[in-house]
């Protein structure tokens, strides 16, 4: 979105630590991938909500994807000041908050349809303080998008705690974003985020007990997470490390837009969740919104 994604950020820092490999895939298919990954990783969570419920599920991911992401960067804290840990300790539990109201809202309603919400967060971080007609111009194409999502200026046909949440998880994006930069400037590369995801277990942890109590043990349940935190963070993570070695940020930047329309794809294929017309063309308008922005933002800089 305009300025960094922590995502983009994450990878841009930690470019070095990473061989340089994937060079006979195009660039722009990695991000694809990744994108495509991330959201195929929220559509299998939300296959194991009937056993674990959303809560159980979201703690799993987080825990799982904690695992991951240690072994990849091991956060050295010892000699932060008091203020930098608590910034780090703060990223965790946005970064829990967040995932527990998304996952939370595609309890409720459609996968794409929670992921564009969402999306109102980043995108608002994006234009915010702009007094620029355009970044205005994109605010209302991404709010038209969303009153068509909530079934138009009548309302109706879409749970609206499940809305709200969603717009509730990306508040919390947008808070992710900002407190991201904080700690990307004491913590390194990715450690930061590792530190953040161990944290946001934690956090998670009486959660996904007191949603799925000892289901969570289940040898099944546990491949699953598993997987859900491999796809949901390591690979992409990978595929944009690769990626941003040879793409421009800009690109990068609206080839993530595309999150919204990956997820409309992954309900359908995994969890058969079918939109009507106008719920995809609520989608298309917070897709454009989010692509034009990223682009005047960085003509901009």
């Amino acid at each position: 979105m305009g300025g960094r994604t922590t995502r983009e950020r994450v990878v841009a820092q930690g470019e070095a630590a990473l061989p340089a490999e994937g060079r006979g895939v195009p660039a722009p298919l990695m991000v694809l991938g990744a994108i495509a990954s991330v959201q195929l990783g929220a559509a299998f969570a939300k296959t194991i909500f009937d056993q674990l419920g959303s809560g159980g599920a979201v703690f799993l991911r987080a825990a799982f994807a904690a695992l991951i992401l240690l072994c990849v960067w091991r956060p050295r804290l010892g000699g932060l000041s008091r203020s930098d840990l608590a910034a780090v300790v703060t990223f965790g539990l946005v970064l829990a908050g967040m995932n527990w109201a998304f996952y939370s809202s595609i309890e409720r309603i459609p996968l794409a349809v929670a992921v564009t919400i969402e999306f109102i967060g980043p995108l608002g971080v994006a234009v915010a303080g702009s007094r620029r007609l355009v970044d205005g111009l994109w605010v209302l194409l991404a709010g038209a998008g969303v009153v068509l999502l909530m079934g138009g200026l009548g309302g109706g046909g879409l749970d609206p705690f499940g809305a709200a949440l969603a717009g509730l998880a990306g508040l919390g994006w947008a808070s992710y974003i900002l407190v991201s930069q904080r700690v990307g400037k004491v913590v390194p590369g990715g450690a930061g985020l590792s530190a953040a995801m161990a944290i946001a277990a934690v956090a998670l942890l009486p959660v996904g007990v007191a949603s799925a109590g000892t289901t969570l043990l289940h040898p099944h349940l546990l491949l699953t997470g598993a997987a859900i935190g491999l796809l949901s963070s390591a690979l992409p993570y990978a595929l944009e490390f690769a990626a941003l070695r040879r793409l421009p940020a800009k690109v990068f930047g609206v080839l993530m837009s595309l999150e919204p329309a990956a997820a409309a794809v992954a309900g359908l294929i995994v969890l058969h969740e079918t939109l009507v017309p106008r719920e995809l063309a609520g989608i298309a308008l917070v897709v454009l919104a989010s692509a034009g922005s990223t682009r005047s933002a960085r003509e901009k800089t």
